[in-house]
């Protein structure tokens, strides 16, 4: 059968033959997946050397290599292999291998010249996933400085080639017109209405109205399960429904996309895995629910949730792809015209917002401690790439210099994340192999057991150790994690012993030095991680009362995730795995409720205490540090002010409002902020709020100021004035908005003139009293009082106080202290 791709293939081995790099552009369905690599065959410029060809996924290149191996009438490990992290189909005879991403970076990594091997080609390169990315630039730098007649070529539906051709130095780019067959794309927007119940009536119409079978996109698993119930009753007799998605059994996955029996129609519900390089036979119509779930790392919580976000406009063309492989299609889309328009052009890059651990040590074994040393087409984000060190470093797989230890290289060779290999190697050291690879095994897959069924791996080991099968336990991932905990557990050599699993949580806790988890005191099951993130479990899970566990899997919610695979630990295995990265603190802190300092010296992993005891002594710096902290908090009211404390305040203000630059700030917010400055000398022994009874504020204040300054108050603003008959009064300077002097009015008689303070700076409030010390009038001008209101107030006063003297003039009067003098008698 004659494909588009074919009419391209000349060209492209022409420009192969010229040019060390290629870029193909060919819309889904054209066949450049299993076309090209047997075009290339026996290509004279590959002089036999052989075919590596990247896939994103694990079914995808099984599938590819399968029917590779078919066209030239062979099993597949022939001429047509493949190579997965679990599935290796490749012989001595093998010219064309299909592997999966992290298979290219381990044959970089063993032979750096890919030595036999002329071609590397990157399918779907659309993706963007983070190891195409580390591979095209491993390839890049191997062709640059080690292999110039290696050839890579690049290939995608949809992509955009420029940026790409750049990086291949100026790559010509060859573009294969046209798809298949056409596809009518329709919009059906699901409006008010839940979208996954929209979709569910929308797939019962299709399958009423149109012919063939129809394949719907889903963002994952859990949608595929829902949506299937939804359907479960009611289908018409010829469609059989069949899963697709990743982590489903390889024979699951295999009837999905092989043709429906004679007589019958598929209705295969999928994630994006059937997204590029499958062709699900039979499919006439596709269905695009319009989202797609991809996982997404925070550099400052060090974990990795899976975002559900619409897809990009490049998503939506490989999907519609899938409807015009074997016939003209149809494909549904449930969003509007309008949305399509403003979908982003492509997806973001996985190495845009991924953990960057593998990457990081994987360059590192090539050699590589700066990224910026490599070409890109999109350089890690550095906040990313600087987590990343740090953890390797903590997990022992790079020095301080970031250059890759023997343990690490020891870790590249086991093929699971760094996390896990550290776990692996250090169990087997501890004797835990066993229980370490079965750990590995569980936690590179997705969970044996459907959601509710708690938390604990505890159930999850003894499944893999064969203790029993409880219900809903899916069979086929169990035989997977077994097989793989197997062939974990010999490539460490050593008989096989019975793991003991209680110790889960001494291995996790080396994997996830991060996520030690500690119970928070009372309430609901609330947990605080060693990164300082909250984290919860249900209340009726039991591991709800555990006081720690480790955890493995959580969603990464950013305030507060949800734990969803954990183990118990006892805090001895943690001293005894993690004793390096627990450190001894003191802490000295206010205590509110006994209004003293606290002293306590704490045992602590990250943000987690794991001892707390009170600390005998503490030293002086900080407790000075954390009073003063209190008394800024709590104001300068609590010091043991008196009256003439008060007015000195006063007396220094008046003199701030004048002179800001020569005199300090002494309110009580300015005291506060600066308490530490001026009263540090007197703090020795102050720990508690008590004990600022018997501060000596005056000494402390007084202290403020040098001896022109105290000198220059007393005479500027004197605490007292001198009145006519003599007396010293007190002059009020808390008063407002002027000080004032309160007097009696007989003491003033003669004086003309209202006295002013600080060199005629500060105005005086005159309250002249009674004989009985009550104000009989305020007055700033004294010389107005007496010619004015003076005679009004004798006329009220004379008669009331007969033995005080009231003048009629009290200019030349004589001021006078106590009542009239008698007259002498002659």
């Amino acid at each position: 059968m004659s494909l588009p791709i074919d009419a391209v293939l000349p060209s492209l081995l022409t420009t192969l033959a010229d040019a060390t790099a290629a870029v193909l552009q060919a819309p889904p369905g054209t066949g450049k997946t299993t076309r090209v690599p047997l075009a290339l065959l026996d290509a004279p410029f590959l002089a036999g050397q052989k075919i590596v060809m990247l896939e994103p996924r694990r079914l995808a290149a099984r599938s590819a290599a399968r029917y590779m191996a078919a066209q030239l009438g062979e099993e597949v490990g022939k001429t047509v292999g493949y190579r997965t992290r679990l599935d290796t189909r490749v012989s001595a005879a093998t010219r064309i291998e299909v592997v999966t991403e992290g298979i290219l970076s381990r044959l970089l990594q063993g032979d750096e010249e890919l030595s036999g091997y002329g071609i590397v080609i990157f399918d779907e390169f659309h993706e963007r996933s983070l190891q195409a990315d580390l591979g095209l630039a491993l390839v890049r730098e191997c062709q640059q400085v080690l292999r110039e007649d290696l050839r890579v070529l690049v290939m995608s539906a949809t992509l955009d080639a420029a940026p790409i051709a750049r990086l291949l130095g100026d790559a010509p780019v060859l573009r294969c017109p046209g798809q298949m067959h056409p596809v009518d794309v329709r919009y059906s927007p699901p409006g008010r209405t839940p979208w996954l119940d929209h979709l569910a009536l929308v797939i019962r119409q299709t399958l009423a109205t149109e012919t063939g079978s129809v394949l719907v996109f889903l963002p994952g698993e859990g949608e595929i399960r829902r949506l299937a119930e939804r359907l479960e009753e009611g289908l018409p007799d010829d469609v059989r429904l069949a899963p697709l998605y990743g982590q489903l059994a390889g024979d699951a996955q295999d009837f999905a996309i092989a043709p429906p029996p004679a007589g019958q129609r598929k209705l295969v519900l999928a994630t994006a895995i059937a997204e590029t390089s499958l062709t699900i036979e039979g499919v006439r119509v596709v269905i695009d629910a319009g989202f797609l779930r991809a996982p997404e790392y925070d550099p400052g919580s060090a974990m990795t949730r899976l975002v559900t976000r619409r897809l990009s406009a490049a998503n939506a063309e490989q999907r519609k792809g899938r409807a015009g492989r074997l016939g003209p299609g149809v494909c549904i889309r449930l969003w509007g015209e309008d949305e399509h328009s403003r979908l982003a052009p492509f997806a973001t890059p996985e190495i845009a917002q991924a953990d960057l651990c593998d990457t990081v040590l994987e360059l590192a074994q090539w050699g590589v401690s700066d990224p910026a040393t490599m070409a890109w087409l999109d350089v890690p984000p550095a906040a990313s790439w600087a987590q990343a060190v740090q953890l390797l470093q903590w997990l022992e797989a790079l020095d301080a210099k970031g250059a890759i230890t023997a343990h690490g290289r020891a870790m590249l060779k086991l093929g699971l994340t760094p996390r896990l290999a550290h776990m692996v190697l250090r169990g087997r050291e501890r004797g835990l192999g066993e229980l370490a690879a079965d750990l590995a095994a569980l936690l590179s897959e997705r969970d044996l057991l459907p959601k509710g069924h708690g938390a604990d791996l505890h159930d999850r080991l003894l499944l893999v150790q064969g203790e029993h099968a409880g219900g809903g336990v899916d069979r086929g991932r169990l035989k997977l994690v077994r097989e793989s905990a197997r062939r974990l557990y010999e490539r460490g050599g050593g008989a096989r012993e019975r793991g003991d699993t209680e110790a889960a949580g001494l291995l996790l806790a080396l994997a996830f030095p991060d996520r030690v988890a500690q119970r928070r005191p009372g309430g609901p099951a609330r947990y605080v991680l060693a990164n300082g993130r909250g984290a919860f479990l249900p209340d009726e899970d039991r591991l709800a009362r555990e006081p720690w566990l480790v955890v493995a899997d959580l969603d990464g919610q950013a305030r507060e995730a949800k734990i969803y695979l954990a183990a118990t630990v006892r805090v001895t295995d943690l001293e005894d795995v993690l004793g390096a990265a627990i450190r001894r603190e003191e802490f000295v802190s206010w205590d509110g409720a006994s209004q003293a300092v606290q002293a306590r010296e704490q045992r602590v992993l990250g943000a987690l205490v794991l001892e707390d005891r009170p600390l005998a002594s503490a030293s002086p710096e900080q407790v000075r540090r954390v009073m003063v902290e209190a008394v800024r908090a709590a104001g300068v009211g609590l010091l043991p002010w008196t009256d003439g404390l008060r007015q000195w305040q006063a007396r220094v203000g008046w003199l701030h409002r004048l002179e800001p630059e020569q005199w300090p700030d002494v309110s009580d917010a300015a005291l506060a902020e600066t308490f530490g400055e001026w009263a540090g000398p007197w703090l020795d022994g102050v720990t508690r709020f008590s004990h600022l009874a018997k501060f000596p504020l005056h000494e402390a204040l007084t202290a403020m100021l040098d001896w022109p300054q105290q000198q220059a108050l007393e005479r500027e603003l004197p605490t007292q004035l001198e009145v006519p008959t003599g007396s010293r009064i007190a002059i009020d300077y808390t008063a407002d908005p002027c000080p004032v002097l309160a007097v009696k009015l007989q003491e003033m008689f003669g004086l003309m003139a209202t006295p002013r303070l600080a060199n005629g700076r500060v105005p005086l409030t005159i309250h002249l009293l009674s004989p009985a010390q009550r104000p009989v009038a305020v007055t700033q001008d004294l010389a107005s009082f007496w010619a004015n209101a003076y005679a009004e107030v004798r006329k009220d006063l004379r008669g009331r106080y007969p033995k005080h003297p009231w003048p009629e003039d009290p200019f030349t009067a004589v001021a006078q202290r106590g009542v009239k003098h008698p007259k002498k008698k002659d």
